[in-house]
């Protein structure tokens, strides 16, 4: 697993990254059995655990990079239900046949599908619900395609419309909780992106707020 990409990163990441769905969440949580125990793997900021805790389940949390995994515990604090661990998509650190649940949020391009795959089987219980959501524009998954196909056979696949709103500030923050982009000033190449992220903001924002139609895509299978 890729684990160092969004170090210095978590803040603007839990400000400006979009979140989910209420539909989308909902859906994912029907799907699971009575009293399940979820596991949300590279849960980063807890985007998505904080909507899922919310269900008063038990959740592991399993982050591995210190920086996204101290905003996790500011983000999770309210909630006696989760258990947060320092661990990687091959590697959780989780129990054996201890979860029902196993769901990445946006993080499934950083995993080795095939070990992830086997950790599924480890953790999981009696033919666990493995999920993977992603948000994305149009046509935008070619990153996934190669650990979707490892870790999927035959998946269940729905898609939610989520509309995300961008304040400049916001559109700048939420490009610089990207991995590998210019994020300060002393960074090569900063006042050039940041100029051209200006630019796009004036161009397609109305009134201040730039809008985005992304759309949350959703995959199940049990293993």
């Amino acid at each position: 697993m890729i684990t160092e990409q969004f170090t210095g990163r978590a803040q603007a990441y839990a400000k400006a990254r979009p979140g989910y769905p209420q539909e989308a969440v909902e859906y994912i949580y029907k799907l699971a059995p009575p009293n399940a125990v979820f596991a949300d793997i590279g849960a980063g900021t807890g985007k998505f655990t904080e909507l899922l805790a919310r269900y008063g389940n038990e959740i592991f949390a399993v982050e591995p990079n210190a920086d996204m995994r101290e905003q996790l515990i500011i983000t999770l604090s309210q909630f006696s239900t989760i258990k947060i661990f320092d661990g990687t998509a091959e590697v959780t650190k989780l129990p054996d046949k201890s979860v029902d649940v196993i769901i990445s949020a946006q993080a499934l391009s950083k995993f080795d599908g095939d070990a992830f795959r086997v950790e599924c089987l480890r953790i999981g219980k009696t033919n666990p619900i493995v999920i993977s959501l992603f948000n994305y524009e149009h046509e935008g998954l070619g990153n996934y395609e190669k650990p979707i196909n490892a870790l999927y056979k035959n998946p269940v696949v729905r898609e939610f419309p989520n509309p995300v709103y961008f304040t400049r500030e916001k559109w700048l923050l939420y490009h610089a909780s990207m991995a590998g982009v210019p994020m300060k000033e002393s960074d090569a190449g900063y006042e050039e992106y940041t100029a051209e992220l200006n630019k796009i903001f004036d161009r397609d924002s109305v009134d201040g707020i730039l809008k985005q139609n992304l759309i949350t895509k959703v995959y199940s299978e049990r293993l």
